[in-house]
Parts: structure tokens; sequence; C-alpha cells
């Protein structure tokens, strides 16, 4: 699954990244080394301006969103928090998300994202009843934005306003980061953004093309502190390699 990640890039950046028309994102956008869910992030999306004719064109905008989604039939809004992610095997078919799938698709910028490694110890005793885990952050090699598939959906609150939400949809790791998490988010490639973004495009099928897997070696891995796992620590140390002592000698950090 992909639960925390970081997402830093400046507001100006992500508006000619995106080949952005509209921001319409309220007041500052900071950047956040420690996205967690419930949070409010950075999302793309293709939409018709608000109160605009029925034939009115998408627009790109830019826009903020929290990071769990809430399907439009929910009655709580607190069911957000058990759906941070779609599996991109099964997003098409699943109730929660069909409808999103369909035509309300968006792109999360993110700079990498955080899993954790279980950490081995062998055949000591006693056991711990919790075996320790070390963060690992990993991002594209090239240093690119990562532009992660997402969904996202509106919902109405008891004070008649729109709650905007989103998930992250999610794959197979390649071999190389399977060995720290077996999932990891989608990425949608720069060529495959616009398509992915268009509410017109509605065939499941065209869709789901549109989401392929990572291929091996394109990603760095490595272990970072574990201030980390607080998430109320926040800064660029928390994407930065790990120092010694810090735990990141016990995982599989030479491997990558």
């Amino acid at each position: 699954m992909c639960g925390r990640y970081a997402t830093s890039r400046a507001r100006q950046d992500l508006l000619d990244e995106f080949r952005v028309q509209v921001d319409a994102v309220d007041g500052e956008l900071e950047a956040d080394y420690n996205v967690a869910p419930t949070k409010q992030v950075p999302v793309v999306l293709d939409r018709a301006p608000r109160d605009a004719p029925e034939e009115a064109q998408p627009v790109r905008q830019l826009r903020t969103a929290r990071w769990g989604l809430v399907p439009p039939w929910a009655k709580d809004p607190a069911i957000g928090n058990r759906m941070i992610n779609a599996r991109a095997e099964t997003v098409h078919e699943k109730p929660s998300y069909r409808r999103a799938f369909a035509k309300r698709r968006c792109l999360l910028p993110a700079d990498g994202y955080f899993e954790w490694y279980v950490l081995q110890n062998g055949d000591a005793e006693p056991k711990p009843k919790k075996p320790p885990k070390q963060p690992f952050f990993i991002r594209p090699k090239d240093g690119e934005v990562m532009a992660m598939a997402g969904l996202y959906e509106l919902w109405k609150t008891p004070e008649d306003d729109w709650l905007w939400t989103c998930t992250v949809i999610t794959t197979d790791a390649p071999d190389d980061l399977g060995r720290i998490h077996d999932r990891m988010p989608m990425v949608v490639e720069p060529d495959r953004r616009d398509a992915w973004l268009d509410p017109a495009l509605t065939d499941p099928d065209r869709v789901r093309s549109l989401l392929v897997p990572a291929m091996a070696g394109t990603m760095d891995a490595f272990p970072v502190s574990k201030a980390v796992n607080n998430v109320r620590n926040n800064g660029p140390e928390l994407v930065a390699p790990a120092a010694p002592g810090d735990g990141a000698g016990d995982g599989p950090g030479a491997l990558f």
C-alpha cells in the first residue's frame, strides 16, 4: 500500500509541469515531507468550471483534496480513513471506486513515498511481539515528479458544502522494490496524463490500458530516519538517507 509520501514541489513548478489552466488552491501550498491520510494534498484534474453549461469543456485544475476517498453515498466521511488506496487490479469494479474510475480521475504529485521493511531477527530469542521496521524512501532515479494515479470524489456535507477527497491507485511493485513492500503507487507517465485525466474517456478497458506498472530499475530506495514514523515530524531531513546508528544498517539498503 501507499500510506505515507512526500510532496514538496513549488506551486509554480506544479502549474508548469502539469500544464494547469486554473489554479484553484486556496491559500498557500506548503511542502509536506510526511503526508499522511486525512491531510489535504495537491491534486491535478480535468473538470468543467463550476456553474458552467453542461457542454462546457473541462479545464486542467490544481486543487487540494483530503487523502482518503469518501464515496457520494457514504453517510460518514470517516469511511475515507480506510480508502486511501485502490488496487489497480479491481478499482474499475469496486462499488466505492467504480464511478470515479470512469470519469473522476486525478494525479497526485509526489517526490516519492515511504515504505517500511520488516527487519529480520533470525533465530534470536525471545522474539519481539512486533518485529522492528526500517522506513525507506522510494523516489524516481531521474529526480522527476511522480504523478501518482488517483481518483477523486465530492461528498456533500450536512452544511451543504462540498468535501473533495482522493485516493491513490496501487499496483504490484517490481522485484527490486518488492523486497521492501509488494505494492507501490501507480505512476502515470507524461505521455498518458492527458488521456488519464480526460473525463470523456469512460470505457473501463481503455482507461485500464493507461495504467502500466513501473519498470524495474527506475526507482531509488534508501533507508531514512525513523523520525518519519511520527506524523507530527516534518521537514526535508525525513527524505535524506539515514545517519549511521538510526537502524539503517539492519535493512536491505545495500541492495539498492
